[in-house]
């Protein structure tokens, strides 16, 4: 027997365990068997990877390590008696082994590969197997197990209501942040919409990254269910929940190895707002040149998708498909897009008109689903909202219900103008491009980091004027930021 001792360091998304290479009964034969161990105590256990340790200081001989990850998930305290073994490979990698050779795989055996998965049995390397073979070929069916097994492995919310709303954005346009203007409209209107978000993994900022320049975003269960009973909703970041956790796990490894597929997609989505409690859903498809989505006829297709595998799990889902050619709103990075947001529920005269009108267009949608509404009344029930107040009076309740951010977020002090090469029509804005020199400047970690747009799709610009301009909060990350602009700023100006 071993005793646990907490080693403060984050092994994301892996569980980890530390043993001295000396002196604990284990030979370097042996230490190379038990590269995958078992770590079990009093009704607890996990498997984690084995990294060996040559510092005497780090560790005793009787005792072994845990990341910061392995010792949350298995829950014991330090100092715990727990015994270490040899890992048995999950049963279930030997249906990931028939997915490989181009097998359609039955219900059940896609639960043991997503139970084994959300339980770290697996390794990012057995995971990145499967998904590649699933990336080759998935049948409906496949798509649609995979997103019953994620939403069942996980906590389900239920929020005892006929009707709860939200609305999603499959995301790859900087700047979109129509989620928190949406979420106040539709709580000032009455309806549940309890809005749980990821934080960013590979854009400059995702809604509670945003929300968070704002509010606390970090909310437990508990917490959550009150601020939703007192203000019919929530924007607040999803971790804490357990909400498909395979997902989580998956996207760890998907987004290295740009692994985008639709069916894969349309699991993570909708095992999400199943898991969340949803039971209607408008979901926003953004198409363009750089989007996720390039085309109509991919966008078509994948709606398609997704309205098939939402029957089947009892969610009422509108789909919408949007222009994605450019950015939405004029920031882009957390304290620049909550700047934006505010400026539209203010009814500020200079706020951004797309962002303003992209999200009452999103807004009336779900509204729509209300009952209680005339057919269509959504749209202009919407705009009566903001238009009144009621919209920016249910965000500041929103925020002192969530709790205020004490925190006073502002831009990077770091400044660079991008300029025009020539003057002429801005006729193109690469939406990846500016999503990647946003995030080298420091978004979404340094909250203050982004681009702030000065001109548009359409725009007359003239030779030497600053096109955007990039807030950075160190000199490195604005110099990272500035050389990947000079290479290509991501705008396209007709002569």
């Amino acid at each position: 027997m071993l005793t646990i001792r907490r080693i403060a360091i984050d092994t994301h998304p892996e569980n980890t365990a530390f043993l001295l290479r000396q002196s604990n009964g284990y030979s370097a034969e042996q230490f190379q068997a038990l590269r995958k161990i078992r770590v079990s105590g009093e009704n607890a256990e996990i498997l984690a990877t084995l990294a060996l340790v040559d510092e005497p200081a780090m560790l005793k001989p009787e005792e072994i390590g845990l990341g910061e990850q392995a010792f949350r998930r298995l829950g014991l305290p330090e100092g715990a008696p727990v015994a270490v073994e040899q890992a048995i490979p999950p049963a279930s990698l030997e249906f990931v082994r028939r997915k490989i050779d181009g097998d359609t795989l039955r219900d059940e055996e896609i639960i043991a590969i997503i139970r084994d998965i959300s339980a770290y049995r697996y390794s990012p390397m057995e995971i990145g197997a499967f998904l590649v073979a699933c990336a080759s070929f998935m049948s409906t069916q496949e798509t649609l197990a995979v997103t019953r097994a994620m939403a069942d492995v996980g906590n389900r919310l239920d929020w005892k209501a006929p009707l709860v709303v939200d609305k999603h954005c499959i995301g790859g346009i900087p700047g979109n942040r129509t989620s928190m203007i949406v979420v106040p409209i539709v709580a000032a209107h009455g309806l549940i919409m309890p809005k749980t978000s990821s934080r960013a993994i590979t854009s400059p900022s995702g809604t509670a990254d945003t929300m968070e320049v704002l509010a606390n975003v970090d909310l437990s269960e508990a917490a959550m269910r009150a601020v939703v009973d007192r203000e019919k909703a929530v924007l607040a970041w999803g971790g804490r929940m357990n909400l498909s956790p395979a997902d989580d796990v998956l996207i760890s490894v998907e987004r290295p190895l740009r692994i985008d597929t639709f069916d894969q997609m349309v699991a993570s989505i909708l095992s999400k707002k199943l898991s969340a409690g949803s039971t209607h859903l408008v979901l926003d498809i953004p198409v363009g040149p750089t989007a996720k989505v390039r085309t109509q006829d991919d966008a078509v297709r994948l709606r398609k998708l997704f309205e098939h595998v939402a029957d089947k799990i009892g969610l009422v889902i509108d789909i919408v498909i949007t222009d994605g050619s450019q950015p939405v709103g004029r920031g882009v990075g957390p304290v620049l897009e909550a700047r934006d947001v505010m400026a539209v529920l203010r009814n500020d005269a200079d706020a951004p008109a797309d962002l303003r009108d992209h999200a009452l267009f999103l807004a009336g949608r779900v509204l729509d689903f209300d009952p209680a509404l005339r057919g269509g009344r959504g749209y202009a029930r919407a705009m009566e909202l903001l238009a009144s107040g009621e919209a920016l009076a249910a965000m500041e309740r929103l925020i002192e219900a969530q709790g205020r951010q004490p925190a006073r977020y502002t831009l990077g002090e770091h400044v660079h103008e991008v300029p025009a090469h020539h003057e002429g029509r801005v006729s193109t804005i690469d939406c990846h491009r500016i999503a990647r020199i946003a995030r080298l400047a420091g978004a979404p970690m340094d909250k203050g980091a982004g681009i702030e747009l000065l001109h548009k799709v359409g725009a007359e610009v003239r030779k030497g004027q600053a096109l955007y301009r990039i807030h950075a909060q160190s000199r490195t990350g604005l110099g990272f930021a500035r050389d990947l602009a000079a290479e290509d700023s991501g705008y396209g100006i007709a002569r």
